[in-house]
């Protein structure tokens, strides 16, 4: 029984043994983990100089640079329309007819009455000068002369006035034929023989066709306010058309908008914009639509031989001084945190503009001034930068891993295997 009680203590020394090794190793695994020091995986780029180009990009539709609406001026029946949509038209060339009876009887009635109007004038005149005579060597009284003179003034009055509506009258009468104001192409053609269209002098009228001069078009996009500052017109701009995928287009800023065009008004998802044209060149051969869709990339600045890193490269970071600041405290004794949008806006202005330099297999931090920019590469002025190795990836790093001191481990291969990969998925 002795004998027993004997073994299952040693068995319980051995186990627990074993168990305290475990955990002194565990304790020693953690303590030595917890003092390697974290290498992070980078990629690198050398600072070189190169030509920026910053740009501008909006999408918008084509247009002609110039195209006339036509609508009707009178009211009636379209009796004649001799022209269809995509039909090229001389400038005088009749484009369509409206039912002229109405038009050309109130020009016969406005003709008779004139003519009424002129025989009443020529008898008035002739009395006048009778009576006139007559006052002249004083056979008539004053009172024969006046009433002789106000006849004369009120018939030279009515015809005056059915002269006035001759002139209407033939003017709306013209009006029921219409012809191309210009050279061009019928673009747009809603109307349709027999068809009815309204009109007045004071109101547009039912819209019949557009001509537009198909030789000469223009992009038309919409630029944000924000960028609207940094386009010029003269600037230069690369167009990729929506129906020529395989063909680049070169276009000059014409026109800028003065007044803004806004949507969304009063919401979240207000935006406002400025309408930019762009003129197209247009190679021979190559027929541009109306309404065909398009992106513009506007050259608005370019920078020669300037010194550039890729745009991931820069990051912000708070400045040596302010991190090693200890916190201020509250009225509680607590740290104190940013209570306001403004004071967050102030703490925001404080952090540095830094790309992360490659040394000995360490970083540092130098602050930069950042200029132009392109697609991937921006404009940095600092010092020490010319010819350094920085930081260019990943952003995971940059953005958040990194800081001055950190241990790194260049792999380009590896950057460029990723960005091959990256660039083949898309």
């Amino acid at each position: 029984m002795a004998n027993g009680n004997s073994k299952s203590r040693k068995k319980k020394i051995i186990i627990f043994s074993i168990l305290g090794v475990v955990v002194i190793a565990l304790v020693v695994l953690v303590i030595v983990g917890s003092n390697k020091e974290t290498i992070t995986t980078v990629q690198t780029e050398t600072v070189g100089r190169r030509t920026i180009t910053q740009i501008v990009s909006a999408t918008g539709k084509i247009q002609p640079e110039t195209q006339v609406v036509i609508n009707a001026e009178v009211s009636g029946e379209i009796i004649d329309l001799p022209v269809r949509e995509g039909q090229r038209v001389r400038k005088g060339q009749l484009l369509v007819k409206i039912k002229p009876d109405a038009y050309q009887a109130q020009y016969e009635r406005a003709l008779a009455s004139m003519a009424i109007n002129e025989a009443n004038l020529q008898k008035a005149e002739a009395e006048f000068k009778r009576v006139s005579e007559l006052h002249g060597k004083q056979l008539v009284s004053q009172a024969e002369m006046d009433i002789a003179r106000a006849s004369y003034q009120s018939a030279k009055a009515g015809f005056d006035q059915s002269q006035a509506s001759v002139k209407e009258a033939r003017e709306t009468l013209s009006k029921t034929s219409i012809y191309s104001p210009m050279d061009g192409v019928v673009s747009s053609l809603p109307m349709e023989l027999g068809e009815r269209v309204s009109g007045s002098t004071f109101t547009r009228g039912t819209e019949i066709m557009t001509v537009a001069d198909l030789a000469r078009m223009e992009a038309r996009v919409d630029v944000g306010e924000n960028d609207i500052v940094t386009v010029s017109v003269g600037d230069t701009a690369r167009i990729e058309i929506d129906a020529f995928p395989e063909r680049k287009f070169i276009g000059i800023v014409s026109q800028i908008a003065n007044t803004a065009k806004s949507t969304g008004l009063g919401s979240q998802d207000q935006v406002t914009n400025f309408e930019v044209r762009i003129l197209v060149d247009t190679p021979p051969g190559v027929q541009l639509r109306p309404g065909m869709s398009m992106t513009a990339d506007i050259e608005t600045d370019t920078k020669a031989n300037v010194m550039s890193i890729p745009i991931q490269s820069v990051t912000v970071r708070m400045p040596k001084e302010d991190k090693e600041k200890p916190e201020e405290e509250g009225e509680e004794g607590g740290a104190k945190f940013v209570s306001s949008n403004s004071e967050k806006k102030k703490e925001e202005e404080k952090l540095d503009e830094v790309v992360f330099v490659v040394k000995d297999g360490q970083v540092s931090t130098v602050k930069v001034k950042r200029g132009l920019s392109d697609d991937s590469h921006v404009e940095v002025t600092g010092e020490g930068l010319e010819g350094a190795e920085i930081v260019s990836g990943p952003f995971k790093a940059i953005n958040r891993d990194l800081e001055a001191g950190s241990k790194v481990k260049v792999d380009n291969k590896r950057g460029r295997r990723t960005g091959a990969s990256a660039a083949t998925a898309s």
